[in-house]
């Protein structure tokens, strides 16, 4: 059965308190939040294959809840990663809608020395982020643990990336093909819009900024599809939809490409 809910969501400072897999945020770096959802959401165990495909593929998002990714979410753990994965090399991008600079770097220095807060200050061009520059080879025994959204579109294969990322960071608005994506630990907001509605927002400004300055001034009629994500829920987002992403707190995620 479909619902579509207007969440009260806990108040930002409650957060903090909140067990999150050891991926602390300082309560004054929590993105303060609207109490608002107004994307469908889906039960994981009543969603068929049928339905998705008639209702949401190639229509409009869904966040479909109830998903169990248990043993990930251990395995993704801060202490659990930093024993496993802490020299591996690793390549960080700019979280700025092209995300053209790379830098290389191990995991380690990522999480301890390069992972922050957001900085309303900084460019999205300026901030680096872990996530699309996974070797899938290197990380093949975590990813292999991951399961999988079981929901398919016909013709198209799949491909992970996964992330992790500080409090208030974010992409800004971009598309591409579609895809699930699903938060392991933290919690992180959506916003959306058909490719027809293309947004307005500076490529190389962060999410947040837009988020605090712009998100505000906009009409009723120009409000994004939104939602907060949290722990055993996942986004689908059809093909070329707009989309940003932010980080309400440190939070690891993981997404599945559909490819033709």
């Amino acid at each position: 059965m479909k619902k579509l809910i207007f969440l009260t969501l806990l108040p930002s400072f409650l957060l903090a308190t909140i067990e999150n897999g050891g991926w602390t945020t300082e309560q004054k770096d929590i993105v303060p939040q609207k109490d608002k959802c107004n994307i469908e959401r889906h039960d994981a165990r009543e969603l068929t294959q049928k339905e998705f495909l008639k209702r949401y593929a190639f229509s409009e998002p869904v966040i479909i809840y109830n998903v169990d990714n248990e043993e990930f979410k251990k395995l993704t753990e801060k202490a659990e990663m930093l024993s496993v994965w802490r020299d591996v090399d690793v390549t960080l991008n700019s979280a700025n809608t092209y995300s053209y600079t790379r830098v290389p770097t191990t995991f380690g220095k990522y999480i301890e020395e390069k992972m922050k807060p957001q900085n309303l200050e900084m460019l999205g061009n300026e901030t680096l982020y872990l996530f699309g520059d996974i070797d899938q080879k290197v990380w093949k025994p975590l990813l292999e643990k991951y399961h999988q959204p079981e929901w398919e579109l016909p013709g198209h294969s799949a491909a992970l990336s996964f992330g992790i990322a500080g409090a208030g960071t974010g992409v800004p608005f971009h598309f591409h093909g579609p895809g699930f994506a699903e938060v392991i630990h933290g919690s992180k907001r959506w916003f959306l819009y058909p490719y027809e509605e293309r947004p307005d927002w500076n490529p190389d400004k962060t999410t947040l900024e837009w988020y605090t300055y712009d998100y505000p001034k906009l009409p009723r009629d120009k409000l994004p599809l939104e939602c907060e994500m949290k722990p055993g829920e996942l986004i689908y987002f059809p093909d070329k939809w707009w989309h940003a992403t932010l980080n309400i707190q440190s939070s690891v995620f993981i997404s599945t490409f559909l490819s033709p």
